[in-house]
């Protein structure tokens, strides 16, 4: 007769009597007998390579797509992914740490300038201000950017690929037979910035219906959805004019718009597209582009028939 084998144990029980030993051979002792729970090399590794490659492979069609991690582009992200948590929202940042120019105020000061009505952001967000009348001010940009950061982050419906940058557009005829930006061409940042240095290293796509650009005035990075459509012929643009506060956050606020089909701009890069004054050390139009960019991203969505990520038709009225 075969031996008698000892039925095997569900999954989740094994997982508990392993958290049991793993908390059993550590110690939270501060007084000098602190140590951790014992952990191999290749553990380190497939943690964190299984999540980020399955999300890569999640995300390669996505329902949102945000290029840039600044304060419009959180403020965006974070309003799409609180009003509908339905929406796999993605977000691309080229730089290792997100938050664009928000971690601090004007001239590398602490203090961070909001004009009303944007306060009222900061108070879905949840970051103590001062009032002055006209304004608010936060006493250090950094904490209301790592307060939007992590209050996105948390959602489930928030993915941000930092050290990642778009290195192009996809654009393709859409079911009208117009042309349509479907998602972006992708690359980690240290490869983008090296194609001058090795061969040819070729880059990756992700596929969205929208695609919302918040990559900021000119710089390395900066503008670059706006001035490759223009390479491309599709669009001219106005540059950026000098500074005028007054003049300058409505504009960007209002103007925040689907510029090309399937792509909507907004924060300092819509000054480089549309001739608008830049807005200097306030911030308020920053999060005011974010929630209108929002918006108008949700709109288009309720209006389309998608197809793995690809917009295929209009909802009837």
């Amino acid at each position: 007769m075969a031996p008698v084998q000892a039925a095997q144990q569900p999954a989740n029980i094994q997982q508990l009597k392993q958290q049991a030993k793993a908390h059993a051979d550590s110690n939270e002792d501060y007084n000098g007998n602190y140590s951790f729970a014992p952990i191999k090399e290749y553990e380190t590794s497939r943690a964190m390579t299984t999540r980020y490659f399955n999300d890569m492979y999640d995300r390669a069609i996505s329902d949102v797509l945000i290029v840039g991690a600044g304060s419009a582009g959180l403020s965006c992200a974070f309003t799409i992914a609180t009003e509908r948590p339905d929406l796999k929202v993605t977000i691309v940042e080229s730089a290792v740490a997100p938050g664009g120019g928000a971690w601090l105020g004007g001239q590398l000061f602490s203090a961070m300038v909001v004009r009303k009505p944007a306060h009222n952001f900061l108070d879905k967000v949840g970051v103590p201000y001062e009032d002055e009348g006209r304004f608010v001010v936060v006493k250090h940009a950094a904490l209301l950017t790592s307060t939007l950061l992590a209050k996105t982050l948390a959602l489930p419906n928030v993915k941000l690929f930092n050290a990642t940058a778009c290195e192009d557009l996809m654009v393709k005829k859409d079911f009208e037979g117009k042309q349509r930006v479907t998602g972006i061409v992708s690359n980690w940042t240290l490869v983008s910035l090296n194609h001058d240095t090795q061969s040819c290293m070729d880059p990756n796509t992700i596929t969205s219906p929208v695609t919302i650009s918040f990559c900021g005035h000119d710089g390395p990075f900066g503008a670059f959805s706006v001035k490759r459509l223009a390479s491309a012929g599709f669009v001219e643009l106005g540059d950026m004019r000098a500074l005028d506060m007054n003049k300058s956050e409505d504009q960007i606020v209002n103007q925040t718009r689907e510029v090309f089909p399937g792509l909507v701009v907004g924060g300092m890069e819509l000054s480089e597209l549309d001739g608008a004054p830049r807005c200097g050390a306030s911030f308020g139009g920053m999060f005011g582009s974010g929630v209108r960019a929002a918006h108008t991203a949700i709109e288009s969505l309720k209006s389309s028939e998608i197809v793995e990520g690809e917009v295929t038709g209009r909802v009837a009225a």
